[in-house]
């Protein structure tokens, strides 16, 4: 008789969130569900608000990557202002951008993830978090905290607060860098920057480990999108917006003459969004591909950016990313979401890097920091890369500048199918008859994991994610299921 597993609630993720696992009459995985089970509505509830208001309010949609949607938001009002900021400004937004990579890089990889690689999948769950590890693995434990502290240091150095900074604006940023800030975060790149690189070295050990996890966690074909600099290089704030194949090759070969890839200003072109009645997380998919479910499936994120990129641009970075691209052969593009893990770590030496490298402008404390003007376009579209991946918003104002429509394209939104298809292939690999073992429980969250989910931006979804997994049957019985608070 077929069956259903359910996983609730799924932790150590942002949001709230339940697995189903459906089985067929023959005991075996038919498919598998991930649900996101919260609704909050941002792009609702801020029709009717001046775009002014926008960066600060966007950034409350999430408490752990604010500074992506103050840059988006702030990018879409530049549009809408129909202004080129100040240079400075552009640099400082990077910074800021920059920092938000490595902070929240690294809470995801030492506080999430690392319990997983250093105490074993199969270790006790009650042990296996960041209090555990600090038991066995002070040293890295404490590094990890130090690394994140850095990036938030670095955002508050800038915009005044770590979290929910009210810096970025349309136009520019509020105010400039002085030169005592910029000694200071020079002062600590080294030992943020020696940290990264232990915990890359870290990662590079342990791949031979976690084989069968990089063969069941997220490894199959589909497209990859991100943004990359007019050359081809890794990028986090601006440039072209660039979808490759599995095999690597360039899929919008159709739709521009630059083998780079669109205008960000031209995704609707590209992507469009689906809806499923059992999750309020959309699926978006890419176009050419096809409409239905799961099909123009696309990931986003660190693995993806470093799959659409031909260099990083950074000594360290670019060393690492070849060392990366061996994962995979003959230079196509690495497929298993298991590797979003190393992929990260390699960002975040990258925005080290560029952090050094643009606090030696001459021009970095410069005062012009704002371009003033008034509603010149009544819609504006900005996009940045988001830690989890590339992050669109989409204003629609009136002449006063007061929004009438509201869009927001959003990382986790954008790899719904992978993270379903990557649970799917995890259950068969795992689940054994009609009940749910402990190591496939834990399997199931790491895979989820990989990718990093922040459900606050992706369903306008709010709270810590437990873990809520059901078993069913074809007859839609549920014959075993697992809570986690």
């Amino acid at each position: 008789m077929a069956k259903t597993l359910t996983i609730d609630p799924v932790t150590r993720i942002e949001g709230h969130a339940k697995v189903t696992i459906h089985l067929n009459d023959a005991g075996y995985v038919e498919d598998a569900r991930f649900h996101v089970t919260e609704f909050r509505g941002f792009e609702k509830f801020c029709e009717g608000r001046s775009f002014w208001e926008m960066p600060g309010i966007t950034a409350r949609v999430c408490g752990i990557c604010p500074v992506s949607h103050l840059m988006a938001s702030a990018k879409a009002g530049d549009a809408i202002l129909g202004v080129k900021i100040p240079p400075v400004a552009e640099k400082l937004r990077r910074m800021m951008n920059w920092a938000q990579i490595v902070q929240s890089h690294a809470l995801s990889f030492f506080h999430l993830s690392a319990p997983d690689f250093l105490l074993g999948l199969d270790s006790e769950p009650a042990k296996r978090n960041i209090v555990g590890l600090i038991e066995k693995h002070p040293d890295i434990a404490k590094n990890g905290i130090r690394l994140r502290k850095f990036g938030q240091d670095v955002i508050r150095l800038l915009g005044g607060r770590s979290v929910h900074p009210a810096w970025t604006v349309p136009g520019g940023v509020r105010d400039p860098l002085s030169s005592e800030t910029r000694d200071e975060i020079g002062e600590r790149l080294p030992e943020a920057l020696g940290i990264a690189e232990s915990a890359l070295n870290l990662m590079q050990e342990l791949q031979g480990s976690f084989e069968q996890e990089a063969h069941t966690f997220g490894d199959f074909p589909s497209l990859f999108m991100g943004l990359v600099t007019p050359e081809g290089g890794l990028e986090h704030y601006d440039g072209v917006l660039r979808v490759v194949d599995a095999e690597g090759n360039n899929a919008l070969a159709n739709l521009s003459n630059s083998a780079e890839g669109i205008a960000p200003s031209r995704y609707k072109e590209i992507i469009g969004e689906s809806v499923e009645p059992w999750t309020y997380l959309k699926f978006p998919y890419f176009k050419p591909d096809g409409t239905d479910l799961f099909s123009g499936m696309y990931r986003v994120g660190p693995l993806a950016r470093l799959n659409v990129c031909k260099f990083a641009g950074t000594p360290k970075a670019d060393q690492a990313l070849r060392r990366f691209r061996q994962l995979s052969p003959y230079g196509k593009p690495v497929l298993s979401s298991f590797h979003y893990h190393y992929a990260r770590l390699i960002e975040v030496i990258f925005s080290l890097e560029k952090m050094r490298e643009t606090l030696e402008r001459t021009d970095i404390t410069d005062t012009h920091i704002r371009a003033q003007a008034g509603v010149n376009l009544l819609t504006g579209i900005g996009v940045s890369e988001a830690p989890r991946g590339t992050l669109f918003h989409e204003y629609h104002v009136d002449e006063q500048g007061i929004l009438q429509n509201v869009n927001l394209l959003i990382a986790t939104g954008q790899n719904n199918m992978a993270m379903n298809e990557t649970v799917k292939q995890i259950a068969r690999n795992y689940v054994k008859g009609d009940a749910l073992t402990e190591g496939m429980l834990n399997r199931v969250e790491a895979g989820i994991r990989c990718y990093d989910p922040c459900l606050s931006c992706s369903t306008h979804a709010l709270g810590q994610m437990p873990l809520h997994i059901q078993l069913m049957a074809p007859n839609a019985e549920v014959i075993d299921e697992v809570f986690r608070h």
